[in-house]
């Protein structure tokens, strides 16, 4: 059981909105609210529970009117002296929450089952959460308010989550009242004492460092050495604590702190497991939050002495995060830590390792830290699930272009029995793979086939989408390649067709794949990859690789010039770009970003557009580049991409996928998304996305709420046309693009 006094992540005022009531219940992630008058007084509970069963029962749910309208008034409660046994016997898996009150009815706590989660500062740590990131500045300020400053300004850029300070009442922690001259003090305690008494901040400058903190968005902790410098944080009102090593067997220091109802990270260093087992217990027994520390405290630690493996064991004993306070060489250890499950990982923080006090010979300088912090991150995403194994985009991609697939060696009439000696394997794996071999021997086949054909899970006998006509409210079509477009330009009532091209498309004579002039229009999407392994980058900072873009895109102008005569409808037709803006190894900041926008469009500026529109693509931000990832910068924020457009009067293709992957690797709300970028949008590709990377995806296979698109696109572009750009929706006749076009129907 857990006695939590940060109660502010919780608390809404009754006469909030539904709406505000939702957003906060999900940022505090545990689906529960307290909902108070403005005294303060509990008048009632939400959860997700509760809110479910409350729209269920709605044809037309107001979300603005006041969460007081519709809060469960029939909860358990306990006054905030109720004996300790009693309140856990009333904690269940069905009720795991039980709000504390005053005499009168003010809510002072919230008393819940203990799990492997705190919280501080509105930052859930803990597993499932990314690693809680801290720098220990400790007195690396050497009793400067300005470099006490220059340290958080550094921490902030460096990626920590927290700025941790030290506050010490030498008076009081010392058995010589601090008296740095004592001659009979220890060699060790005299040089500590000498350092502290010239390094100290004083308890008002401290107090303003941690509103620097805030300012500069930072979590400022303190560990407080003395029950002194704990009622100065106190009467500060600091969000959490960290207790060192030394002070984990210091029972009365300990309980005081974890007595304020406040998160506690405590470093264990120095403690026999017996010494740990009992401060566990006695943190428990009190309701504390508390995570636990592996530490060794020597500095620096020998890599021989750290026993990284230990963490499991702490988990075990706290039931509670765990990580790891560092006091080694160098940054490898701190990501392995995190390789092996640390929730949080505490560094020395310096900006110079030669000035005095030796805590700065164990410190990160800031570009060191933000290494560790940029290893640490990867770390974390690769350490995925335990979950069955997936196959990743990139992987997909490569599948077909590396595997391989069956093909068919005779001509077989439509009902002809398959037989094992027809069949062979063959390069790229567009089809059933080899592995399938069996289920297809004694099939009759569904379809005429001739030598070469590919085999398909139709071939099987499992159910594909047919074309047909369909019905929209924009125009519509389908993306195609020249050796499709006898077999699919007719398939159904398309409005316009989409071309992608590769390179080696522009060396083609475009006329022999016509037979006659279609009526409709068309759209271009220009090659990604040129000839030489070039990528399409109209803002490279190398003036001959941008130069080389620029000429490969005119060529790609040229053919949809020759193309136009094909089409009846088409009046100045439209080429899509993917504009550049791509970084191998870490994304580009916002300065940069712009810079990179001017210079795309003085590139099109170069080139002779007339009678024809460049349309930039919104993109991802990790563009699969041919089975490898990079950052993706250009054509990403919804804000940007607006002011581009407005600017230097471009409209867009909206990438529906892309951008919902922007949206949910960036925490934004897609919809807003849309709205931005929508009245910009001429084209769209509408396909499903799943996660930060997963493009390309079958409609209704991923994260989007194809209905709330629909209303969305209706509003913000009504006009644009649109194709399904489903990854490999042509293989199989088409199958994936009429199975997307039947799944939106409804929808656009």
């Amino acid at each position: 059981m857990v006695f939590d006094k940060n109660i502010a992540p919780y608390v809404i005022l009754i006469q909030e909105s539904i709406r505000s009531a939702l957003n906060k219940i999900d940022s505090n992630k545990d689906g529960l609210l307290l909902c108070l008058d403005n005294s303060g007084l509990l008048k009632g509970l939400l959860t997700d529970g509760d809110f479910r069963r409350w729209i269920v029962t709605q044809n037309n749910p107001d979300l603005e009117q006041p969460i007081g309208t519709i809060v469960n008034t029939d909860y358990i409660v306990c006054q905030e002296d109720t004996n300790k046994e009693k309140i856990m016997s009333l904690l269940s898996e069905r009720v795991s929450f039980i709000p504390l009150v005053d005499k009168i009815g003010r809510l002072t706590a919230l008393a819940r089952n203990r799990d492997e989660h705190i919280n501080i500062d509105g930052r859930m740590i803990g597993p499932d959460h990314a690693s809680y990131i801290i720098a220990e500045i400790g007195n690396n300020h050497n009793g400067s308010f300005e470099l006490a400053c220059s340290l958080v300004d550094k921490a902030v850029e460096s990626g920590a989550d927290c700025a941790k300070f030290q506050l010490r009442d030498l008076k009081s922690l010392y058995a010589n009242k601090g008296n740095s001259s004592d001659a009979s003090e220890d060699l060790g305690s005299q040089y500590t004492l000498d350092l502290l008494s010239r390094f100290q901040l004083s308890n008002d400058d401290m107090f303003r460092i941690f509103d620097y903190c805030y300012k500069k968005n930072i979590t400022p902790l303190c560990t407080p050495w003395d029950l002194q410098s704990l009622e100065a944080l106190e009467s500060y009102g600091i969000l959490g604590y960290k207790s060192a090593s030394a002070d984990f067997t210091n029972h009365d220091l300990l309980l005081q702190i974890a007595g304020t109802g406040k998160p506690i990270i405590c470093s264990t260093g120095m403690s026999t497991e017996a010494e740990i087992r009992e401060s566990v217990e006695l943190l428990r027994n009190i309701g504390a939050q508390y995570a636990l520390l592996h530490c060794n405290s020597t500095y620096p630690a020998p890599f021989k002495d750290l026993n990284l493996n230990y963490m499991s064991n702490l988990r075990q004993l706290g039931v509670c995060p765990v990580g790891y306070s560092s006091h080694d060489r160098g940054i490898n250890i701190a990501v392995a830590a995190v390789a092996l499950g640390a929730n949080i990982i505490e560094k020395h923080f310096t900006l110079d390792r030669t000035m005095e006090g030796n805590d700065h010979r164990v410190s990160l300088l800031p570009l060191e830290f933000a290494d560790m912090v940029e290893g640490i991150r990867q770390t974390e995403q690769a350490l995925g699930t335990t979950t069955a194994r997936q196959i990743s985009q990139g992987e997909l991609m490569n599948r077909e272009a590396l595997g391989k697939s069956l093909v068919i060696n005779v001509a077989l009439e439509l009902g002809g029995i398959i037989e094992e000696h027809m069949l062979d394997v063959r390069s790229p794996g567009s089809g059933l793979k080899p592995n399938r071999k069996s289920d297809l021997i004694g099939k009759a086949a569904k379809r005429n086939l001739q030598i070469g054909d590919v085999l398909f899970p139709s071939d099987l006998g499992e159910d594909i989408s047919a074309a047909r006509d369909f019905s929209f409210a924009r125009p519509f079509g389908i993306p195609i390649r020249y050796h499709d477009l006898k077999t699919l330009s007719n398939s159904s009532n398309f409005d316009l067709l989409e071309f992608h091209l590769s390179y080696k498309d522009l060396e083609v004579d475009e006329d022999e794949f016509f037979e006659t002039v279609l009526d409709m229009d068309f759209v271009v999407h220009a090659p990604e990859l040129f000839e030489g392994d070039h990528v399409l980058d109209l803002c490279s900072l190398d003036s001959e690789y941008r130069a080389l873009s620029i000429e490969n895109l005119k060529q790609v102008i040229e053919v949809t010039r020759r193309l136009k005569k094909w089409f009846s409808r088409s009046t100045i037709p439209r080429v899509i770009i993917n504009a550049g803006g791509f970084t191998q190894n870490k994304p580009l900041d916002k300065v940069e970003r712009q810079a990179r926008y001017k210079m795309i469009a003085e590139s099109l500026s170069e080139l002779d557009l007339d009678g024809i529109e460049i349309i930039p693509q919104t993109m991802p931000p990790f563009p699969w580049h041919f089975g490898g990832q990079r950052f993706q910068n250009l054509f990403l924020d919804p804000d940007e991409t607006a002011e581009f457009c407005h600017n230097h009067g471009y409209r867009v293709c909206l990438d529906i996928s892309h951008s919902k992957l922007a949206c949910n690797h960036n925490h934004w709300s897609f919809s807003e998304f849309v709205k931005k970028v929508g009245p910009f949008s001429t084209h769209l590709h509408i396909v499903d996305a799943l996660g930060v990377d997963g493009e390309g995806l079958q409609i209704n296979e991923g994260d989007i709420d194809f209905p709330a698109l629909g209303r969305d696109l209706k509003e913000a572009a009504p006009d644009a046309s649109f194709i399904p750009e489903i990854w490999q929706g042509h293989k199989n006749g088409g199958a994936g693009f009429w199975c997307a076009l039947e799944r939106l129907e409804d929808c656009l």
